[in-house]
């Protein structure tokens, strides 16, 4: 990845990490020394599913590997003329489809424009005369692969649309992918692609050519706007028997043809060789390292004497700290009469906004329907960096991914939104922010059979389930506004990615301690003896359970009503809790969600039922829907009876 001196902040999305170069500039700015680079590199790399680790050379040596003896073994970080290259061979694990796991690493280029759209939004808050403290560029490896998949296209036009300057993108162009050439499947004009999207299109037509890459680093610099560097290279350089063919794309060359390779290419024919003048570089690069961290360290001295209150807040931003009292602010749980739990959000990302600066986000299209426009916050443009409503467009996959880069650029809370159906489009996106723990906001309305005449194709039915699947995702679906507040306030303060399932529909306000949804399922509404059933229901569904309860009394039957805004976090709780809320003794149980009944199961066992949505649903009012599938009081009510044996 070569990327800029000074000035420049580099991220290796393929390896879904953020990196910081900074080259000198009028009064000193920070060089981070290459060994840091490429441990920080070498440890995301790492994290990413499917990668086993990091080989030394572009051979196997298992012996580097299972070793470990150097953590950044693997990771190559080069300096020349105030360009950082950095480059990683990886290793696979056996079993594990390489393209996926290349997709993975990858996720690159949307990361990449969130890593940039992050920069300047940044910098139009904190950066003064002689102090940029946020200045860097943002480089991202990809491939041909990268280039047929769709969210290439979505997040590549949005930069173009938002000028992001300081983006490059070095384009891998070997024409082979796993099954052959890539004219089987793509045969456009990939930079005619590119310069209509807005971009500047530079070709080097020998990618092993440093100096041409690293004039083509540098005319990408000189230009606005972002820049897509296209490398022609071939796959297996060196290598007689399969160079620029199928045959070494995420296959093992073999034990000959290694051997066959360095000796085309000039190499000692021993494992792990490295000459004495590497060494020499390296220990050089610590010391620069070194010289340029103090002269970082000293420009943020300056600054915080001249700017204190700036540097204050530049110091809660990227360590996420929160306002004095916001847990406790009485404003941020008021809501009356019956609300949409979609307008309940809105309604708290507006309160959150005035308490968070640096709080942003926006929606695919879809802000008036979602609640995710913040009032008075400013529209993000090229125009704009200070605005703090983003306009992703109808692009949901590369929205979540975009998100994913500016949440590990740090210093911004991110949310995006759309329609609850619509999350199957981003969720790799949402499976990515999950294995990294980024804390994401997912706010997805219209959450159910209640969107009415919308159809079966805009009525989410298996998607909770689905979201529910993913290990470190929060799925909640709250009930109503005090519940949303718990949501959004978990959303900020867990560090994990967090998904709102909110209804377009309105749903009551009810008497309830709003701090109970921070436990993920609690005790709403209870009888006065040793429950007969337990009811058990999340967002608009708890309207009718608690009905239900109603109902049942007058039979002389006993029913503790819960809600289940959030089954990852109930089930975070100890043995203790859970036993209040859901007693073992209690096995009559009957739980409803308008979706797949599965995740319930758990709940309920053997001796309870289920009143779910199995199958899709159809376009008529919400209304009509509810009865026909059986969301109703007197549904619930009969199923108890059926349950209890009466």
């Amino acid at each position: 990845m070569p990327c800029g001196g000074f000035g420049e902040r580099v991220v290796n999305t393929m390896a879904e990490s953020k990196n910081y170069i900074v080259q000198p500039q009028e009064g000193g700015n920070i060089l981070i020394s290459e060994d840091v680079i490429a441990s920080i590199a070498s440890l995301a790399v790492r994290e990413v599913e499917g990668v086993y680790g990091l080989s030394a050379t572009q051979t196997l040596d298992l012996t580097a590997i299972l070793g470990k003896k150097n953590l950044s073994s693997g990771i190559r970080v080069t300096l020349q003329d105030n360009v950082i290259d950095i480059a990683c061979n990886l290793v696979v694990r056996m079993g594990q489809p390489v393209m996926t796991v290349a997709k993975n690493v990858q996720e690159g280029i949307a990361n990449a424009v969130g890593f940039a759209i992050a920069e300047t939004m940044l910098a139009a808050k904190f950066n003064k005369p002689e102090f940029p403290v946020v200045d860097h560029r943002v480089y991202a490896f990809c491939g041909d692969g990268c280039m047929m998949e769709g969210i290439a296209s979505e997040a590549a036009a949005l930069a173009g649309t938002m000028k992001l300057g300081k983006l490059t993108l070095l384009y891998d162009d070997n024409d082979i992918s796993i099954e052959g050439n890539t004219d089987i499947a793509m045969r456009e004009d990939v930079g005619m692609r590119f310069a209509a999207y807005g971009w500047q299109v530079i070709k080097v037509d020998d990618g092993n050519d440093v100096q041409k890459l690293l004039s083509a680093i540098a005319e990408a610099r000189r230009d606005d706007r972002p820049s897509l560097i296209i490398c022609k290279t071939i796959i297996g350089y060196g290598c007689p028997a399969k160079q620029g063919t199928a045959g070494c794309h995420g296959s093992p060359l073999g034990d000959d043809n290694v051997l066959a390779m360095k000796k085309t290419l000039g190499m000692p024919e021993g494992a792990f060789c490295v000459d004495d003048d590497v060494y020499a570089h390296l220990a050089e690069c610590a010391k620069r390292g070194e010289q340029r961290e103090a002269e970082w360290n000293d420009l943020m001295l300056r600054y915080a004497e001249k700017y204190p209150e700036l540097k204050k807040e530049y110091d809660a931003w990227f360590n996420q700290e929160l306002p004095e009292g916001l847990m406790d602010d009485p404003e941020l749980w008021e809501y009356d009469g019956r609300i949409a739990t979609r307008a309940t959000s809105g309604t708290m990302i507006n309160r959150l906004a005035k308490r968070l600066p640096n709080l942003v986000g926006g929606s695919a299209d879809l802000a008036p329907s979602n609640n995710t426009y913040i009032k008075d916050g400013g529209d993000y443009s090229a125009e704009n960096r200070s605005g703090r409503n983003m306009h992703f467009g109808v692009r949901e996959h590369a929205m979540a991914a975009i998100c994913n880069g500016m949440a590990l650029h740090g210093g911004l809370r991110v949310f995006c939104g759309t329609f609850f159906v619509f999350s199957d489009y981003m969720k790799h996106a949402i499976r990515m922010s999950a294995i990294m723990k980024l804390p994401v906001t997912y706010v997805l309305t219209h959450d159910s059979i209640g969107v009415g005449e919308d159809g079966a194709t805009h009525e989410p039915v298996e998607q909770l389930a689905g979201l529910r699947a993913i290990p470190d995702l929060q799925v909640i679906r709250p009930a109503d506004g005090k519940e949303t507040t718990a949501a959004w306030l978990t959303a900020i303060t867990s560090g994990l990615p967090t998904c709102l399932v909110l209804t377009r529909q309105s749903l009551p306000q009810y008497n309830h301690c709003g701090r109970c949804g921070f436990k993920g399922g609690y005790i709403l509404s209870d009888c006065d003896r040793t429950p007969d059933v337990l009811l058990m229901a999340s967002g608009s569904e708890v309207e009718q359970v608690l009905g239900a309860q109603a109902e049942l009394a007058k039979d002389g039957i006993a029913a503790r009503v819960i809600s289940m805004p959030c089954m990852e976090t109930f089930l975070k709780q100890d043995d203790e809790y859970r036993e209040s809320v859901m007693p073992n003794a209690i096995r009559a149980r009957v739980a409803m969600e308008a979706g797949a009944t599965m995740p319930w199961y758990r709940f309920t066992g053997l001796d309870g039922a289920l009143i779910g949505l199995d199958h899709y649903g159809a376009s008529a009012p919400a209304a009509i829907l509810f009865k026909e599938y059986g969301f109703t009081v007197e549904n619930v009510v009969a199923t108890v009876k059926r349950v209890l044996g009466k």
